[in-house]
Parts: C-alpha cells; sequence; structure tokens
C-alpha cells in the first residue's frame, strides 16, 4: 500500500509548479480535478486566418479573450488577425476577486510588461487589479484606501499596478499548454501561439477579457 501511495504522490508533487519572481502565472493548485477545455480545437475558417501573414507591426493592436468560448483574438485596425485556443484559471467561471480564488478577471487591461524568462516560455503581464478591481475592492472592505490609491495611481500612469495586495496580481497571458483550466488565474496558450503573439504586441496594447 505504501509503495502504490508514493507512485500516485510523484505526479502530484511534479504539478506544484511556482513561477520565478515577477513570473506571474502562478499555476497548478495540485488539489483541484482539473476540468476539460470548453474551446475545442480550431475551426477551418480561425486555420485559414491564422495562415495569413501578419503586416508588422500591427496598426492599433488589440487582444480581446472570450473566456467562455475559450478563445484569444487578436485585432489590427479593427480587423481580426489571428485566433487562439485558450484555457483559465482552475475556477474558470467569475470575474476575479481575490488572491488565491482561481478566477480569471473580466475587464480592459493594458500590456504592462513583457516576460522573455517566464517558467511558462514566454508571457505578457496584464494590469489587473484595474480602476474598477480597486473601487470594489474597497468597497468590499478587501483592500485599504492607500492600498486602492496605489492602484488607482499605478492605472493613470499606464504603469503595473500593484501585485501584492489581497485583490492579487501577476495576471498574465502565457505558454505552458491547452489542455485544461489550469492556472491560477492566468490565461493560457500552446507555445508557438504565445510565440507570435509575444512578438506581435508592444507594451500598452489594450487587452479586453469578457466572460
Amino acid at each position: 500500500m505504501k509503495k502504490l501511495l508514493l507512485l500516485v504522490s510523484l505526479p502530484v508533487c511534479a504539478l506544484l509548479v511556482a513561477c520565478g519572481v515577477r513570473g506571474g502565472e502562478l499555476l497548478f493548485a495540485a488539489t483541484q480535478t482539473q476540468t476539460p477545455a470548453a474551446g475545442g480545437p480550431l475551426r477551418p475558417e480561425e486555420v485559414a486566418l491564422n495562415g495569413r501573414p501578419l503586416k508588422l507591426p500591427l496598426a492599433d493592436p488589440k487582444i480581446v479573450v472570450r473566456k467562455t468560448a475559450r478563445r484569444l483574438t487578436l485585432y489590427a485596425g479593427g480587423e481580426a488577425v489571428r485566433v487562439y485556443p485558450v484555457v483559465l484559471g482552475f475556477e474558470p467561471v467569475g470575474d476575479k476577486v481575490k488572491q488565491g480564488d482561481g478566477r480569471t478577471p473580466e475587464g480592459t487591461f493594458y500590456v504592462c510588461m513583457k516576460n522573455e524568462r517566464s517558467q511558462f516560455y514566454l508571457s505578457l503581464g496584464l494590469s489587473y487589479p484595474n480602476d474598477e478591481d480597486a473601487e470594489r475592492g474597497l468597497r468590499d472592505g478587501i483592500i485599504t484606501r492607500k492600498q486602492r490609491d496605489g492602484i488607482t495611481r499605478a492605472i493613470a500612469n499606464n504603469e503595473r499596478p500593484p501585485w501584492n495586495t489581497p485583490l492579487g496580481g501577476e495576471i498574465f497571458i502565457h505558454g505552458g499548454g491547452t489542455a485544461s483550466d489550469w492556472t491560477f488565474g492566468c490565461v493560457a496558450l500552446e507555445n508557438e501561439h504565445i510565440k507570435e503573439l509575444f512578438d506581435s504586441v508592444p507594451s500598452g496594447a489594450t487587452v479586453v477579457i469578457e466572460h
């Protein structure tokens, strides 16, 4: 029986992955049961769109993540130019409320940093928490007025907001695969897709995450 328990525990221990400094992407709650991704493989029209060459630099690039569809769409000049399957946090339904809830935040953000040394290949850091998150957090007693002010000041200056408040932070779009909803709130892609996205999208680009 002890040998059996040891064998079972080994793959579980392998899932206890933590990110590097500023890697964000806090991943794999090993005690959670993974759920299948809802989006499924790319449709033929999405494959065809992805086969067209990108015209760089992109004109007014914008990323839209649709959580229910498990799709990330990259826009340039108002036109869709790429569609990628994605997966979410281990609690994929609902907006993020606080640190550790496993939810992927919803709202409008911007790329506040680009990490070439991510544990999950490459990553784009998002400006979560935003102003709306900060006001809600203050109203609900999750953060202090000082913490709210620090967040809103960073957003007003297009900087990275504080990631160390009870609202959580270090939300990234990164690689690592799309087999199931496995992150602590980040948006995960296949490595080949985050590579293309990372090379195409500059810091400051708008990112909208919808339910």
